[in-house]
């Protein structure tokens, strides 16, 4: 079984503040939970930045070649149709086909590799921690060691940062 500590926060700013503390004790933090995104919370646990961006371009630049190759093979290759004395590879009239197929392409991309990349796909089981996490609550989720003595600084700390409720948990 592996022992963790829960800390529950109101505000946001106190959220802040005591993840800042901990991390300059080197303290441990496994996971914070918020209802919204928390506007510098990265920095401060020192995250990396996302790949989301670059997995959306690479599937939008596909998606653009997928799109306009088509559309040239169909009308100039397969298909050509003598419509007024148009061309048949006519750029002007590929360009909203071709948006709309890279918008489509990245967009799938993005949700396919942020469900993947934060295990959400089908028949993931993270556990829930506290149903008031979703709503209006903030939580920081600390390594907890067999040591009392640390449970007991980590615990001062976070009563010190005005954490609401302090729970040590087990988890299998």
């Amino acid at each position: 079984m592996r022992r963790y500590i829960s800390a529950y926060f109101t505000d946001e700013e106190d959220l802040l503040r005591a993840s800042k503390i901990l991390m300059e004790k080197k303290i441990l933090i496994l996971d914070v939970l918020t209802p919204f995104p928390v506007h510098g919370l990265d920095k401060v646990l020192g995250l990396k930045e996302s790949k989301l961006p670059i997995v959306a371009f690479i599937a939008g630049a596909i998606g653009t070649l997928f799109a306009f190759g088509f559309q040239t093979w169909a009308f100039v290759v397969d298909y050509p149709l003598f419509i007024g004395g148009k061309p048949h590879f006519s750029i002007p009239a590929f360009i909203p086909i071709t948006f709309e197929v890279t918008v489509l392409f990245a967009a799938f991309a993005m949700v396919f590799a942020f469900l993947f990349r934060s295990k959400l796909g089908l028949g993931a089981k993270n556990k829930i921690h506290d149903e008031r996490i979703t709503d209006d609550r903030f939580v920081i989720i600390i390594e907890a060691t067999e040591d009392d003595e640390h449970f007991n600084n980590v615990k001062a700390i976070l009563e010190q940062e005005e954490a609401h409720e302090i729970q040590l948990k087990e988890h299998k």
